[in-house]
């Protein structure tokens, strides 16, 4: 089963739809347009019809565009920008020709030729393109200024290991080496991976900034934790091993306690995992 419009990529595209910048961008963009009246619709349109045009037209294109990005990047990001990119402003471009051959229609009651047609598609994919990059760039730019603003955490000449002692919280020092599943979460939700859990056809990811559902594998999950030290521990459970609190046997089974509060299964087939992380004795 799967979701075109998965509730986590809707809710980011929201959150940058609503960002002030992006607002106040997509206002500039508006007003330009409005007042220039390019492709003829200064003689064509007043200024209030131009302001409605042009509004419906730089909006949804933007909207469209972004949502577009947000939706390619979980599969086409780590395959390289370039492609992401290119499929981006495809699928924006397939979109935002329709709308405006429509308003076209609509609003001016023109309808193309196809000599004409052929000039006017180069330019509206070409807007894409921009639309996409721009897009694609800003994200890039806002996951790492929220990466760069984690807090580094304190090191001892004894820290020696990966492992710190139970119940030790640990963020990574170095901002720039980061689990490739944050690309996944909201920038408020970016900290220190906690546990990855299964919810149905949903991972529920849990940082020490919050948790966040994503439609996708587990074991997509696990493979982009990046460096973070952990294991699956359960069939239904990934486990940070420097966010666990407790341990506490439970017969041939065990039970973490991570730093948030959760507590996590481990099944006796994943026993020696913890044993080998020094969670448990040999």
């Amino acid at each position: 089963m799967t979701d075109p419009t998965p509730q986590p990529a809707l809710r980011e595209w929201r959150r940058h739809m609503t960002l002030p910048e992006t607002m106040t961008i997509l206002a500039s963009v508006w007003g330009v347009l409005a007042l220039v009246g390019p492709f003829g619709t200064i003689d064509m349109l007043n200024i209030a019809e131009r302001l409605g045009y042009w509004g419906v037209v730089s909006i949804a294109s933007y909207g469209w565009g972004s949502l577009m990005a947000i939706l390619f990047r979980p599969k086409l990001e780590q395959r390289g920008l370039i492609l992401h990119i290119l499929a981006s402003t495809v699928a924006t471009g397939v979109g935002i020709s329709a709308l405006v051959l429509t308003m076209n229609m609509l609003t001016l009651d023109w309808s193309p030729t196809s000599e004409e047609l052929s000039r006017l598609l180069p330019i509206l994919f070409g807007i894409c393109l921009i639309v996409s990059a721009s897009v694609i760039h800003f994200s890039h730019k806002r996951r790492k200024a929220a990466a760069a603003a984690l807090p580094a955490s304190s090191s001892t000449d004894d820290e020696v290991t990966n492992t710190p002692p139970i119940g030790e919280s640990v963020t990574p020092a170095d901002a720039d080496i980061t689990p490739p599943i944050w690309e996944r979460l909201p920038f408020d939700k970016r900290g220190p991976l906690v546990a990855l859990s299964v919810e149905d056809h949903y991972v529920r990811i849990k940082t020490l900034q919050g948790e966040e559902m994503i439609l996708m594998r587990l074991s997509d999950a696990i493979r982009e934790v990046g460096s973070t030290p952990g294991a699956q521990v359960h069939r239904s459970h990934w486990a940070a091993f420097d966010q666990v609190k407790s341990v506490r046997r439970e017969g041939d089974r065990a039970i973490l306690t991570m730093i948030n509060g959760d507590e996590i299964p481990v099944s006796r087939a994943n026993m020696p995992k913890i044993k080998e992380a020094s969670l448990l004795p040999r």
